[in-house]
């Protein structure tokens, strides 16, 4: 059975009508720019100031780790805060509108930076982008899972959402492949590039998925009753969301490790880091084409159950890189982009599987707190790509790797090889473990749902 069919027919189980294509496209859109920033912060930024700026690597690894730290705070009062905001363009879009300029301004201090930038300069400007993406990515991301209470219908949402930012990153990587075509292959010249693309491109989106798009109806009450600390304690009381938790931290952390490695591996192992954006361009077409097939997987046997699977996926197609040496950038190449086929599909799926835990909340508390669950759920990744940054610096480094060096012995690099292959694979199967009999299927959802209409419709 098609996709679609199996959509129609979850559909017509539930008794929801699906969500016309345009307006899920629109709400998206914002998630083609934001994307581009996301991907360079852990695989362009890293490299390019401690090679091309000479900041010590386990440096520049602690201070975007660091930089992080701020959302501890700032993830839980933002989404505590949009959950209470009563105003006349709803709960979500006015922090997405005043976060968006932030964001341009931080982005454009990061990605170009002066001649004298140091370490306290990533410092700030990072926590400064980092806050504005948490006040357009945590409320975009509540929104999206206020469109629809349906089960399958929230993984059609965020699989378009996470294929628009996948489009993105494909775009952005094209992009960098005709520049390195021109001559202009230098990091700074890139991460230039990527500034005026991210500059120009997010207000009109944003602006398009403002207009067009309706915010969704709030379920039991608009502004949760509880105290901002009541409402942690809930969040952290849930032990479907806390599984969540669990597996993301390991999922995102690991997969974090091989982005920050990728341009490193190709320079001092491979010897060709020229073929970086074109790698990650191929990666990323990979996981773009392989979203239809995971939602299909989902539909099929479920969303936990296609989550798990696409995390072995990973974890095992990771195990062969840390054999890889000079001369073996051919299978390099092809081994990125089969294994990162499910990179969409844990993000989706995960995202999807988050708006139901909530769900699971709503009809406990009688109170929808979206905003501050999406604020644990989005904390949660920030600081795992953070982990995942620290540890794919500080490991090698530990090793005695140096990216500064003009010769890279051949036991650092076998260490960089294990740590950038068999490191990451363990956490996605260690992840996979938080997922095992998890208690929010179909079937269970279908009930919450049932008990939620009844009380509050």
């Amino acid at each position: 059975m098609s996709i679609r069919a199996e959509m129609q027919s979850s559909s017509r189980r539930s008794g929801k009508s699906r969500l016309p294509l345009p307006r899920i496209v629109f709400y998206a859109l914002p998630s083609l720019v934001t994307s581009v920033a996301a991907l360079p912060m852990a695989l362009f930024v890293p490299a390019f100031y401690a090679d091309d700026l000479g900041l010590p690597l386990a440096a520049v690894g602690g201070a975007i780790a660091a930089s992080r730290l701020l959302d501890v705070v700032t993830d839980p009062l933002i989404g505590s805060l949009s959950d209470r905001l009563g105003s006349r363009w709803g709960r979500r879009k006015p922090w997405i509108i005043v976060g968006t300029p932030l964001f341009l301004v931080a982005v454009w201090q990061v990605f170009v930076p002066g001649d004298s930038a140091s370490t306290t300069y990533l410092l700030g400007w990072s926590a400064l982008l980092y806050l504005a993406f948490t006040m357009i990515d945590l409320p975009h991301k509540a929104w999206g899972a206020e469109l629809s209470t349906d089960y399958d219908e929230r993984s059609r949402i965020t699989s378009w959402r996470e294929a628009l930012s996948t489009a993105g990153q494909v775009g952005l990587l094209a992009f960098l492949v005709v520049l390195g075509a021109r001559g202009m292959d230098a990091a700074a010249d890139q991460l230039r590039g990527m500034a005026w693309v991210i500059v120009v491109g997010l207000p009109l989106l944003v602006a398009a998925a403002v207009v067009r798009v309706p915010e969704g109806r709030s379920e039991g009450f608009a502004h949760p009753r509880r105290s901002f600390l009541a409402g942690l304690r809930l969040v952290a009381g849930n032990p479907a969301f806390g599984r969540m938790i669990g597996c993301v931290v390991l999922f995102v952390s690991g997969i974090a490790i091989q982005g920050t490695l990728h341009r490193l591996v190709l320079s001092d192992v491979m010897g060709d880091a020229s073929r970086f954006p074109l790698m990650v361009l191929i990666e990323n077409v990979a996981t773009l084409a392989a979203v239809p097939l995971w939602l299909w997987l989902s539909i099929r046997i479920g969303k936990h159950r296609a989550l798990m699977a696409a995390a072995l996926w990973l974890a095992v197609l990771s195990l062969p890189l840390a054999l890889l040496r000079e001369g073996d950038l051919v299978m390099l190449i092809t081994l990125i982009a089969v294994r990162g086929s499910s990179f969409a599909s844990i993000l989706f799926l995960a995202n999807s599987i988050a708006a139901d835990v909530i769900d699971v909340d709503t009809l406990a508390s009688g109170e929808q707190r979206s905003g501050l669950f999406f604020a644990a759920w989005g904390m949660t990744i920030k600081l795992s790509l953070a982990l995942g940054v620290l540890l794919g610096t500080a490991l090698p480094a530990a090793f005695g790797y140096d990216p500064s060096a003009d010769i890279t012995p051949p036991d650092v690099q076998a260490w960089l090889m294990l740590v950038y292959g068999i490191v990451p694979a363990l956490m996605m199967a260690a992840g996979v473990l938080f997922l095992y009999r998890f208690p929010i299927t179909r079937e269970r959802h279908a009930q919450v749902r049932a008990e939620l209409e009844a009380r509050f419709d």
